[in-house]
């Protein structure tokens, strides 16, 4: 017992004990990576500031360091105070990840909105909101939540309608031209030369959305696998990548199919309540109709008992 105590001891104690191979197997790995300069690589990393480095990246962006920016936190008391209102419990989870992912999105450096987001914006807000039982504050949510971000919701429905009117009467193939074009007129070619322009141009899930309301526009059988297929064209045509634009596509179908589902089935609790209410009525009214029909009676006899007693 105390061979086997002693034991356990021993190795719980060398577990934490440095040993002259690990120092010695560290120091390879360390020089290999660092060569002779390690102590001066060291001083560089300790030295770090935000925003001065040498790449492209720090170069380019850098000027924003130390920038201001509104927490998600602060963004999501942002939107409540402009809602003024509960939000429907059904409804809250998805509303807070809604207004958190789109602040998130917004405040980085990277983002440039364009038409395609603002559609994908436009229509994944409506669809989730297409149930609201309060249109008038399901209207409003969506309004408050572009305002949180900044942003002006006529402004942002403006580039998203126009964008639907220009695609209106063209083929899938025709976007796809459009997309791969590196000059013209067309406002996708704008978007896409601008995306190839940029190595740090952002992909954000709204762009994807925008891109399967597109699909939809121009005819693309909407299915799952169709538009995934025809999205990553698209991105293709853009010299970007593709799984996570496919992903997008691919979760917007799942979560329509969800709420589908969840509609026909509000539809048929609705149906059901409107049936039971239907048969409560028929029946109160066959109550009343038997209630006068009773009443009817006694008057009937209550009349003919008095002429009876009148004619003795």
């Amino acid at each position: 017992m105390k061979l086997a105590l002693t034991t356990s001891l021993i190795a719980y104690a060398s577990a934490f004990s440095t040993s002259s191979f690990g120092v010695s197997r560290n120091s390879m790995q360390l020089n290999a990576l660092f060569g002779d300069n390690l102590e001066a690589e060291l001083e560089r990393e300790l030295d770090y500031k935000p925003g001065v480095a040498n790449g492209d990246l720090a170069k380019r962006f850098g000027h924003l360091s130390g920038v201001e920016v509104k927490t998600v936190g602060e963004a999501f008391s942002d939107f409540t105070e402009r809602l003024g209102c509960t939000l429907n419990a059904l409804y809250k989870n998805t509303v807070t990840d809604m207004v958190g992912s789109t602040h998130l999105t917004v405040v980085d450096a990277r983002f440039k909105r364009d038409p395609l987001w603002s559609l994908g914006l436009i229509a994944a807000m409506e669809f989730i909101l297409k149930n609201y039982p309060e249109r008038d504050v399901a209207a409003k949510i969506v309004t408050c939540m572009i305002e949180s971000v900044g942003m002006n919701e006529a402004e942002v429905r403006a580039e998203a309608d126009s964008i639907i009117a220009y695609v209106d009467g063209k083929s899938a193939e025709d976007i796809t031209a459009e997309l791969s074009a590196s000059e013209g007129t067309s406002p996708l070619t704008g978007i896409a030369t601008t995306a190839k322009d940029d190595q740090f141009w952002m992909y954000s899930r709204f762009f994807g959305i925008g891109l399967v309301q597109i699909s939809e526009a121009v005819g693309v059988d909407q299915n799952q696998d169709t538009v995934g297929q025809q999205v990553e064209k698209w991105m293709t045509a853009m010299d970007k990548p593709t799984f996570t634009a496919m992903s997008d596509s691919d979760q917007w179908f799942r979560i329509k199919g969800k709420l589908d589902m969840m509609e026909t089935l509000m539809k048929e609790i609705e149906i059901r309540e409107k049936k039971r209410m239907a048969d409560r009525l028929e029946e109160k009214a066959e109550l009343a109709l038997a209630q006068a029909e009773r009443e009817k009676e006694f008057e009937a006899l209550k009349n003919e008992e008095s002429e009876n007693l009148q004619s003795a």
